[in-house]
């Protein structure tokens, strides 16, 4: 159930994100390269932050002005909490390289990778099932022709043919276009995986006496296979916890090597191309924070995923 939750709150916070970020995921504040995350004080039950003031620029080094605090305001301009000065921004986690908010990024981030794993994952299972569904109603020629396609796939590593789709195609194109492309990619990569067990269950399935007696009242291929899909409906749900960190996983690759989602649409993996020294990792540990939200719900779908292997497999 904590697998669950886990996975609940994960999309919640895709949905809320505009509510959620304190700041514009786009804005970059000026003097607040890699500043550190704000911390919050309270005088009473007040809570507010202090002034930033860049000490050294080169050193990235930050104090707060202890003669200068700002109060936070609540529920204005769309979001739950910001701060009441413009000039002063609430970073609770810190700013990344151009000075942006990166609490602000990772949650409008959930909804790109979230996004692009759930749209893959529904069409690696649809074009896979019919697939699947159809080479076990059928068998024969079909069978093999569908089966032969799919095993040809399956040889090839899917992160290697994603690849060397993607960087086939434009460098440069729009976050739309780049939602849409990597969601085809993604199912394209995934589908015969999924098409070759549903295709062992509805053969399986085919011999039955449900399925001789539909077969004898004149019930075409298509309706036959309507019949038979019911019974892969276990192995299916069993694909979707694995398929939800593999592509998860892969979203964030392809936008690490800046194949993926432009630097303004901030995917995880677009966040995590900006951590990608060792020198901000170490100065500026918070810019990992997108590493950890594909580590969470990665691990939420494979906890998840084992419960449901195990249900299956009785």
């Amino acid at each position: 159930m904590k697998s669950i939750a886990l996975l609940l709150v994960a999309a919640l916070i895709a949905l809320l994100a505009p509510a959620l970020a304190p700041n514009s995921p786009t804005t970059q504040f000026p003097d607040r390269a890699y500043a550190p995350p704000s911390r919050i004080h309270f005088n009473g039950l007040s809570p507010f932050v202090y002034r930033l003031k860049l000490v050294n620029r080169v050193g990235r080094t930050y104090a707060e002005d202890a003669e200068s605090p700002v109060g936070l305001k609540w529920f204005s301009d769309g979001r739950i909490v910001s701060t009441a000065a413009p000039s002063e921004p609430l970073l609770l986690l810190g700013g990344d390289t151009l000075g942006r908010d990166v609490l602000s990024r990772l949650l409008y981030g959930a909804r790109w990778s979230l996004g692009v794993t759930s749209i893959a994952v529904l069409g690696a299972l649809l074009f896979g099932a019919l697939i699947g569904g159809l080479a076990g109603t059928v068998g024969g020629r079909a069978d093999a022709a569908l089966m032969g396609v799919s095993d040809w796939l399956l040889a090839v590593p899917g992160a290697y043919l994603v690849l060397v789709m993607r960087g086939a195609l434009p460098l440069v194109i729009s976050a739309g276009e780049t939602f849409v492309l990597m969601a085809a990619l993604f199912a394209f990569a995934a589908w015969p995986h999924v098409a070759r067990g549903v295709r062992g269950i509805v053969s399986a399935e085919r011999n039955r006496d449900y399925a001789e007696a539909a077969r004898a009242s004149g019930a075409s291929n298509w309706r036959l296979m309507t019949e038979l899909l019911p019974a892969a409906g276990g192995f299916l749900a069993v694909e979707i916890v694995l398929l939800v960190p593999a592509l998860l996983v892969a979203e964030a690759t392809v936008s690490y090597l800046g194949l993926g989602f432009p630097d303004e649409a901030a995917s995880w993996g677009t966040m995590l191309h900006d951590a990608a020294s060792v020198t901000v990792m170490s100065e500026a540990p918070w810019m990992l924070a997108p590493a950890v939200g594909v580590f969470i719900v990665a691990l939420a779908a494979q906890l998840f995923g084992r419960g449901k292997i195990f249900s299956y497999g009785r």
